[in-house]
């Protein structure tokens, strides 16, 4: 059918478009061996498939749900990028478990969490390979490199884990000037090289180092001793398309809304709520229309945008508009399906199965 006969708001995706992200994201690095991508966007099994019919077997994902996920597509390599706690250990033990061919791993980055993650898996007489979070700036997860050196022994000498590497996220680059981001990006590395360093000199072998997510992958991609993990990359957005001139990714997801109202002289309103859309960013970077640029949101509530307009539209109620959304992860994740987009007609739909905080485990 016509994508004008589905209802609003909805999410639609065109296979072809994400087909090119990936291509470019593996051209870009040169070796797909050095990609792992993170699926937090898109939290689909055809964007998995997608990607293994391109050659990419290694991922990273958020969730136990996302891990699943993984696993049930027959992915060979998955890294849970979140330190598990609580009920997720045993969690992760269970998929384990389940998916014996599938190797495993996750972040820690304190004694105490992974003395807890490598009692459970020891008392399971398993082993989880563990790789260990450096906080490189951002300060939202991780230990310092300067302090991990005690951490990495701990684990090196525990029977329940194995240490696999080190994880250092630099999600807080986000200079627009390619420049500036790469020589802020190569700054907050240089603990995590002189760690490398004190470890090889102790015996160990150098650890894999995966750095980076969306916003730096055009500065990591090109150091080859770096694994590299975007994950919006696929899908993309406005935010990052202008964030990231360089990197030269197409929005693959589209967001189709109509009016619903006519509020006012210069306003109309539309049926894209706080639960339709990423609503993290200020009122102005939630949602960009290129087919109409002057039309800027200026109020949003949980079922309704209210849009102001240069006040020469023509608009009425019913009338389809399509956006981009400035944040397409946490977008993705307020729907149940994307519409799959072939031209102007609808063939198909993507269910969005890792939304769930949980499938089967």
């Amino acid at each position: 059918m016509h994508y004008s006969q589905l209802n609003s708001p909805c999410l639609m995706v065109d296979p072809l478009v994400v087909k090119k992200n990936i291509n470019e994201m593996i051209n870009m690095i040169g070796d797909v061996n050095r990609l792992r991508p993170h699926i937090k966007t898109h939290k689909t099994a055809e964007g998995v498939l997608l990607m293994m019919e391109a050659g990419i077997y290694t991922f990273k994902c958020a969730t136990i749900a996302e891990a699943e996920l993984l696993a049930a597509n027959g992915v060979k390599d998955v890294l849970l990028a979140y330190q598990p706690v609580g009920p997720n250990i045993e969690r992760l033990f269970e998929l384990q478990k389940k998916y014996p061919s599938v190797q495993f791993a996750c972040l820690t980055d304190h004694t105490d969490a992974a003395k807890t993650i490598g009692d459970y898996f020891q008392q399971g007489a398993s082993i989880m390979k563990v790789y260990v979070d450096l906080n490189v700036g951002m300060n939202r997860t991780g230990i310092l490199a300067s302090e991990a050196f005690e951490l990495i022994n701990i684990i090196n000498n525990h029977p329940g884990l194995d240490f696999a590497g080190l994880h250092a996220y630099d999600g807080h680059h986000r200079q627009i000037d390619f420049h500036e981001k790469e020589i802020a990006c190569e700054k907050g590395l240089e603990p995590v090289y002189e760690l490398i360093e004190q470890l090889m000199a102790a015996g160990f072998d150098r650890p894999e180092l995966i750095a980076g997510g969306s916003p730096s992958f055009s500065v990591h991609c090109k150091k080859a001793d770096r694994i590299c993990s975007p994950g919006t990359n696929i899908f993309w957005d406005h935010g990052y398309a202008a964030l990231c001139s360089e990197q030269h990714f197409e929005p693959a997801v589209k967001v189709l809304t109509r009016v619903v109202s006519l509020p006012a002289p210069m306003k109309i309103c539309i049926d894209l709520g706080h639960k339709a859309v990423a609503s993290e960013n200020e009122i102005s970077k939630r949602i960009f229309f290129p087919s109409y640029p002057v039309l800027k949101p200026v109020s949003q509530s949980e079922e309704h945008m209210v849009l102001e307009t240069d006040g020469n539209h023509t608009f009425k109620p019913g009338d389809a508009l399509i956006g981009i959304p400035y944040h397409i992860c946490p977008t993705v994740a307020l729907h149940e399906t994307l519409h799959v987009l072939k031209g102007e007609m609808i063939d198909g739909e993507w269910k969005v199965a890792a939304r769930k905080r949980k499938i089967n485990l």
